[in-house]
This record gives structure tokens, sequence and C-alpha cells, in this order.
């Protein structure tokens, strides 16, 4: 019986292990654009309002969306926070910030991060941003 519990806790620690050697969480989007950052929130956030908030869609009633457009640190990003309580941790963050130089050329990466990424919702979140970035303003693919 040791033996089968032993190899039991072996596999589990394994699983564990690996789960932490990803290197990006599930659900995290990360992708380039050579829109500025700045103009790349800004289209996403507008979009966001239109398909999400005013829309009225169920799975974003409880949140609300806050913006950091004129950040200092070369990064804007905005924030999905609970809307009962807007200085709460944010449960998704999607952030720009341009990288590259002149010889490898400057673009703005995307990234997406937190909890909202594990629910039910999240695959449609990082394909809704995933299109936004792109350009599109259509509400559904």
């Amino acid at each position: 019986m040791n033996k089968a519990l032993g190899k039991i806790c072996l596999g589990f620690s394994l699983c564990l292990l690996s789960a932490c050697q990803s290197g990006q969480p599930s659900g995290a989007l990360s992708l380039n654009s050579k829109t500025s950052p700045t103009s790349l929130i800004v289209s996403i956030a507008k979009t966001i309002q239109t398909c999400w908030f005013k829309s009225s869609d169920p799975a974003f009633k409880p949140y609300r969306l806050a913006s950091e457009v004129n950040s200092y640190a070369g990064r804007p990003r905005l924030l999905l926070v609970p809307r009962q309580n807007p200085g709460g941790l944010p449960s998704l963050v999607v952030q720009a910030e341009q990288r590259g130089d002149k010889n490898s050329g400057k673009f703005t990466n995307l990234q997406t991060y937190g909890p909202i990424l594990q629910s039910n919702s999240g695959k449609r979140i990082t394909d809704d941003i995933k299109r936004w970035s792109l350009g599109s303003t259509n509400c559904k693919a």
C-alpha cells in the first residue's frame, strides 16, 4: 500500500512541478502590433465598453473598466475591477508597451493576465482582445 501511495504522491508532485514550469499562464495572451501602446489600449477599451458593458453582457455585470492610459511607466493598461470595489484587485489586466529598437524595429507588445482568464469566459475574452488588437471593432467573431 505504501508503494502505491508513494507513486501517487510522486505523480502528483510531477504534475504540480510541470504546472509551475509553464512560461505563460493558461489563457494569457501576448502578441505584437505596429500600433502605438496608447492607441492600442484606447481602441481596445472603447470596444470593451461597447461590447461588454453597454450591451449589458451578463458575464461582465460584476465588473467595471478602469483605464490607465497615461502611464508614466510607458505601459498603458486597462483593468477589469470589481464593480462594488473599484480599488480592489483586478480580474483582468490588458497592458501594452513599446519594445524593440532602431536596429530590430519597434513594436508594441500586448499582454493580458488575470484570474478571469481561467473562468468560463476566459477563451472568449482572449479571442475578443486578440481580434480587437488587430483592429476589428466587431463584438462577435
